[in-house]
């Protein structure tokens, strides 16, 4: 039981909100209490681990890129450096490319109400996301141009997903420069050789137009169809991205921020037992800093609700630091995440001032967390040293070939 003595306590301390003047400010004094405090609490861990200069992976769910929310504050995240890899869905990556088709570059994604006449949207060939809607000819057209792109020369061979959607963000990328449209997801994380998992591939419309042409080729109609995933290494390829935080880089150590829940939280967290547990390798520690932001309630058991607390049995979450570093909030990140972007990056653009007016070397004397916010905007650009990482956990699976060849023993039972 924890041993809560009054060294432990802090006082409630508040501020006016007409006495701040930064979004900083506002949260860190003027949430004190209840859900006000869970958010306090996620924006001041994350202030921590940007400030040590830890790499963060981010895990997203939900249709971010339909709605919008990619461009009002996921790219701005991404581009101020701090994020290492993501993982999220095939719809996400799917619906990305909706905005920059020749067709309806003019907008394709149009508000409806929540609680409107499905029957009669149905009819007007009008598809919905909750109070996002477009015309199911923006679908078909997606999905020509996917055939296009997947039937191109350089996909004819097996290959992992993170190299699937970094050449599918150069096509984005040509697009959106043809009709003047703002990047998106995918064209960024190319431009920032920033690795994107899906794991969970077949669930989603990339992939169903990968299975039309293998359709089609099993049925003799084409006969140019190779391409496929090869989901073992892209899995060891995420592996070898958190190995590295963990050993390679400085300050060695992970955060993560997972907003929403399913398959792409679970991938953000399995690295750390797929190296301890499976490959076996010594000294494998989890996330020291986990932040989620997701709407199950944790009395249901799913993953998605599952706190850091419980990651940290089974090794995914560090267990010397979640008490400090960790926390979870039951809400809808939709509501609370241009809050917290902005907040983080109104306190890089402070420091950026005073460097310029300090320089850099005296200003981090001052504010050492300055250093860590101030990284290069360009990011740690791992799927360009993807191959080198690898091969730099595969010297480590092959040193510990003993222990691997004994966790293959196992008397199984007879069978009749």
């Amino acid at each position: 039981m924890q041993d809560f003595s009054k060294h432990d306590r802090s006082q409630v301390r508040v501020r006016r909100v007409d006495e701040c003047e930064t979004l900083d400010e506002l949260i860190t004094h003027c949430f004190p209490a209840f859900g006000g405090a869970f958010l306090r609490r996620i924006y001041t861990i994350l202030d921590r681990a940007i400030g040590m200069g830890c790499p963060l992976t981010l895990a997203i769910s939900g249709p971010v890129t339909v709605s919008g929310q990619h461009q009002a504050w996921l790219i701005p995240l991404l581009e101020a450096g701090w994020i290492a890899y993501l993982s999220t869905t095939d719809a996400v990556c799917y619906h990305d490319g909706h905005r920059s088709l020749d067709a309806h570059r003019d907008g394709p994604v149009f508000e409806v109400p929540i609680w409107g006449d499905d029957g009669a949207l149905r009819d007007e060939r009008t598809i919905r996301v909750t109070d996002m809607a477009f015309n199911e000819d923006v679908l078909l057209d997606q999905d020509k141009f996917l055939s296009a792109v997947l039937l191109r020369p350089e996909f004819q061979r097996r290959m992992t997903g993170t190299e699937l959607r970094y050449r599918l963000g150069a096509f984005y990328a040509e697009q959106e420069r043809l009709n003047h449209v703002q990047p998106g997801l995918l064209s960024t994380c190319h431009r920032l050789a920033l690795p994107i998992f899906v794991g969970a591939p077949s669930d989603g419309s990339i992939f169903l137009n990968s299975m039309k042409l293998w359709a089609m080729n099993q049925a003799g109609l084409i006969d140019s169809y190779r391409f496929d995933l090869d989901l073992h290494a892209e899995v060891y390829e995420a592996c070898a991205y958190h190995r590295w935080g963990l050993f390679d880089n400085p300050p060695n150590a992970l955060g993560t921020l997972i907003l929403g829940g399913g398959v792409p939280k679970n991938y953000n967290l399995q690295p750390e037992p797929a190296l301890g547990q499976v490959l076996g390798l010594p000294n494998v520690r989890g996330y020291n800093f986990d932040v989620q932001i997701v709407s199950a309630p944790v009395t249901d058991g799913s993953l998605s609700s599952c706190p850091p607390g419980e990651a940290v049995t089974w090794g995914k979450v560090d267990k010397d630091t979640y008490q400090h570093g960790t926390e979870s909030m039951q809400a809808d990140y939709s509501t609370v995440m241009p809050f917290l972007v902005k907040a983080l990056l109104d306190n890089r653009r402070r420091y950026e001032r005073l460097a310029a007016e300090l320089g850099e070397e005296e200003l981090f004397q001052r504010e050492p967390r300055a250093r860590g916010y101030l990284r290069p905007r360009q990011g740690y650009r791992l799927y360009e040293m993807r191959e080198e990482l690898v091969s730099r956990l595969t010297s480590d699976v092959k040193t510990n070939r003993e222990w691997l060849l004994q966790s293959l023993e196992y008397a199984l039972a007879r069978q009749s």
